[in-house]
């Protein structure tokens, strides 16, 4: 089941939203569920000095979606914190809008791994992303 924007916010925070790398970087959620996190955000405004997409949005990108499916998976009264990512670069973007798409590799009691597909407009694999969330109690929890 996919979870609205008040729904996330409730379990992320405001900080989920307001003023967030994402959200400067243009990022908005398409879904979000434990199941499958999906996003998107343009390639203007985050480039390299080339003109094309630069990899550390990629990342970017690839973090945020899989953060907040572990964070859906921790519940209320815990976070999710990313301790390891990775990312493959497989082709460049300069235009448009890349999608990242994650699922969940495994949810468990303190880990949660999720595989991150990114694609651009035409459907192309621009990169493949692995993030690694840290799970415990929120802090004062």
């Amino acid at each position: 089941m996919a979870l609205d924007t008040e729904e996330l916010r409730e379990i992320m925070g405001d900080s989920a939203y307001g003023g967030s790398l994402g959200e400067r970087m243009g990022l908005e959620f398409l879904e979000a569920s434990v199941e499958r996190v999906v996003g998107r955000m343009p390639v203007k405004g985050n480039t390299q000095p080339y003109g094309i997409l630069h990899g550390g949005a990629s990342c970017v990108l690839a973090e945020t979606l899989g953060s907040v499916g572990s964070a859906i998976h921790a519940g209320k009264g815990r976070i999710a914190v990313g301790i390891e990512i990775n990312a493959t670069h497989h082709r460049s973007a300069s235009e448009g809008h890349i999608t990242g798409v994650a699922t969940p590799v495994h949810l468990g009691r303190t880990l949660a791994t999720w595989d991150i597909e990114i694609t651009d407009d035409s459907g192309k694999r621009v990169c493949t992303s692995r993030l690694t969330c840290m799970v415990r109690d929120a802090p004062g929890a």
